[in-house]
C-alpha cells in the first residue's frame, strides 16, 4: 500500500489481499503481470508480500490505515491535475486480486466494505479492480440478501486486455446499485478491442498499453479510436500510458519515456484524461 502512487488515475493504493489466482498475464502460457514479476523478486523475503504470487494471503487493518488519510477534498494536484478537488482516490488491489477464491466474503465486509461505508473512509473515493467481476457480482448478491448496500464511494472496475476478456463486463454490470460507478481497465490493450455495445452501460474507461521486456505493440489507432467512442457515449476517458512498444501505422513510434506514459509526449488528440461524473450520478444502463 502506497499513501501515494505514480499510478496516474488515483492518488493511492491498497491491498487488502496480496498474490492472485493467475489470469491471462499471469500463468503457464504468459507471466507478464508486475505484480506477479514483484512477488517473484520480492515474495517471501520482504515484509508485506505474500509468499509467492499464488499463495494469496490476507493483511487485515490495511483498508483502515488507509481510510485514516488525509482528505483531499478541494485540493489541487500539480502533478495529477485531472484529480483537483476531488476527494482522495483510492486503488483497491493493485497488487493482488483480492476477489481470488480463497478470500472469504466475510473477509471482503469486514476489511473492504465496512472501512469505505463508514467512519474516516468515507471521505475517499474507493476504487475496486478485478479479472473476476464474476465473484464481484456473487458478493455484492451476498451483501444485499444481509441488508448491507453497496457503498456509493466504492467504484466497481474490471480489466479487460483482448476481445475475449470483454465478456467479463456482463458480470460487472450486476454488482451494486444504480448509484455504483462501474469502470473498465483496459490495460494491457493487447489487440482491437470493439467496446460500442457496452460504453452505454458504463461510466469511465482507463486504457493503457503493456510495458517491459516482454510487450506487445499498442497501436495508436486503438486509442484514437477508443477516445472517439467514449466521448461520442459521454463516457469519461482516461489514458493512462501507451506503452513500451507504440506503433502508428505501421511504424514504431519513439517516447522518451520508457512506458510512454508521459502524456506531454502524445499526438494532441489522445491527451485526455477524464474522470467521471460524481458518485451517484449514473448516466443510466
Amino acid at each position: 500500500m502506497a499513501v501515494k502512487t505514480k499510478i496516474q488515475w488515483c492518488d493511492s493504493t491498497v491491498n487488502p489481499t496480496m498474490g492472485c489466482d493467475g489470469c491471462e498475464i499471469w500463468g503457464s502460457l504468459r507471466r507478464s503481470c508486475y505484480a506477479g514479476t514483484l512477488h517473484t523478486r520480492f515474495g517471501g523475503v520482504t515484509q508485506g508480500y505474500a509468499p509467492t504470487f499464488e499463495e494469496v494471503t490476507k493483511f487485515p487493518g490495511r483498508m483502515a490505515q488507509a481510510a485514516s488519510y488525509s482528505d483531499l477534498t478541494g485540493q489541487s494536484r500539480p502533478d495529477k491535475p485531472w484529480l483537483d478537488g476531488l476527494p482522495r482516490t483510492v486503488f483497491v488491489s493493485d497488487m493482488s486480486d483480492s476477489l481470488s477464491l480463497s478470500v472469504a466474503f466475510e473477509y471482503l465486509h469486514d476489511e473492504i466494505v465496512a472501512n469505505v461505508a463508514d467512519g474516516p473512509g468515507r471521505r475517499h473515493r474507493w476504487l475496486w479492480l478485478t479479472k473476476r467481476p464474476d465473484r464481484m457480482a456473487q458478493f455484492s448478491s451476498w451483501l444485499r440478501h444481509r441488508g448491507i448496500e453497496w457503498p456509493d464511494n466504492l467504484w466497481a472496475g474490471t480489466s479487460i486486455t483482448t476481445q475475449a476478456t470483454t465478456s467479463r463486463i456482463k458480470n460487472l454490470l450486476k454488482v451494486g446499485t444504480p448509484r455504483t460507478t462501474r469502470f473498465l481497465s483496459v490495460e494491457p490493450q493487447v489487440e482491437s478491442i470493439d467496446l460500442r455495445r457496452w460504453l452505454p452501460k458504463l461510466d469511465w474507461v482507463i486504457q493503457g498499453g503493456e510495458s517491459g521486456r516482454q510487450a506487445r505493440p499498442f497501436d495508436m489507432a486503438w486509442a484514437v479510436d477508443l477516445t472517439g467512442l467514449c466521448r461520442a457515449e459521454g463516457v469519461s476517458y482516461f489514458l493512462k500510458q501507451l506503452g513500451s512498444v507504440v506503433v502508428r501505422d505501421g511504424r514504431r513510434m519513439s517516447f522518451e519515456d520508457g512506458h510512454a506514459g508521459d502524456w506531454s509526449e502524445w499526438p494532441e488528440e489522445v491527451r485526455v484524461r477524464e474522470m467521471p461524473v460524481p458518485d451517484g450520478a449514473r448516466r443510466g444502463g
